[in-house]
């Protein structure tokens, strides 16, 4: 019995890593934008919604995050870091915008939809959704709903950003090269065991995105201390955003628009207005920084590091700048969600 279920698992694993696989070269074909992540996440959602019982295993998402840290960390030369430190003013600036959006998305929810306020917050928070649905539980809010709106957010902005950004035609205003730009055999093996280890520890001690942010700083510690031991082949960041784009399509099930019509739609619609928003401070942030208006930009919007990361990576859009706005305002969120909360529901029960 349990190797007919062995059996089964990996017949659903195979075929849903093959419809990803076919999405991305249909993407390809199709010249669309980000086509390795996109066209896997679209055409897996889609099949998910239509019923297909494929499945993607938890180590295929860690593994395409694993690549995109890694090939992140690589960015990070001491030129480099220069420049993010002229830009740190204007990356306060979008933590503190991340934050704002929390309070405008919670302000939504609660007008448009019937779910609680606890639920609101944690469902508008722009942090990483697993995190975000751990401190929905921790607090009691409805975890399904925080979970389905975190896809809706995520889903929204990977689909609607690169498209905006092609139409736009502003490809390659920023385009900053990894330290090392060679593939050496020793070294490459060498940069994925202690890239590993880096994502191992953070797992350890419990750290959000571990797979993203552990292999990153250990790159980045190598590439700002001038040690390259070797570039990431050609190959491997492609393979890294089918991974993403395969375990994002995933996500979505049969009944999900069915699940709340209502809640799904003032999530699309707040996702709508914090992307128009971003697009608004991103302009005004270039007054004060001297990075290009589309690099600001997707610093501010509300998608998350790996997926954001990927889409400056391949328009060549500054990705230390960008990496570093989502990766602080990412930590920002996750460490003042929830005594924010706390605050703001004991002050409610007390005026009550």
């Amino acid at each position: 019995m349990d190797g007919i279920v062995g059996q089964n698992m990996l017949l659903r694993v195979a075929g849903g890593f093959g419809i990803a696989l076919a999405g991305a070269l249909l993407a390809v074909w199709a010249h669309m934008p980000l086509p390795w992540m996109l066209g896997a996440l679209l055409l897996t959602a889609a099949t998910r919604i239509a019923g297909v019982g494929t499945a993607c295993p938890r180590p295929a998402r860690n593994a395409g995050q694993w690549v995109i840290g890694t090939s992140l960390g690589l960015y990070f030369t001491p030129q480099v870091l220069g420049h993010i430190g002229s830009n740190a003013g204007p990356i306060i600036v979008g933590m503190v915008f991340a934050l704002a959006l929390a309070f405008l998305g919670t302000a939504i929810l609660r007008r448009f939809t019937d779910v609680d306020f606890k639920t609101a917050w944690f469902s508008s928070a722009i942090g990483g959704a697993s995190e975000m649905a751990n401190l929905a539980e921790r607090h009691g809010a409805r975890i399904d709903r925080v979970a389905t709106a975190h896809s809706v957010r995520v889903l929204l902005v990977v689909v609607a950003v690169p498209f905006i950004f092609q139409w736009w035609g502003v490809a390659g205003l920023d385009p900053t090269v990894p330290g090392p730009r060679d593939v050496h055999g020793l070294g490459l093996a060498a940069l994925v065991a202690l890239t590993m280890v880096g994502g191992a520890a953070f797992v350890k001690l419990r750290l959000p995105n571990p797979w993203v942010l552990g292999p990153m700083l250990v790159a980045m510690l190598l590439t700002v201390s001038n040690i390259e031991l070797s570039a990431l082949p050609d190959y491997v960041p492609k393979a890294g955003q089918l991974l993403i784009g395969w375990s994002l399509g995933h996500r979505y099930r049969p009944d999900f628009f069915r699940a709340a019509p209502r809640f799904i739609a003032a999530v699309a619609g707040f996702t709508v207005l914090a992307l128009m928003l971003a697009f608004g401070v991103g302009a005004m942030l270039s007054l004060w920084s001297a990075a290009p208006i589309p690099t600001l930009i997707l610093g501010t919007t509300p998608g998350g590091i790996a997926e954001m990361a990927i889409t400056a990576k391949v328009l060549q859009l500054g990705v230390p700048v960008v990496t570093a706005f989502h990766v602080t305002r990412m930590v920002f969120v996750v460490i003042v969600t929830g005594p924010i909360y706390t605050y703001l529901a004991r002050k409610q029960s007390n005026s009550a």
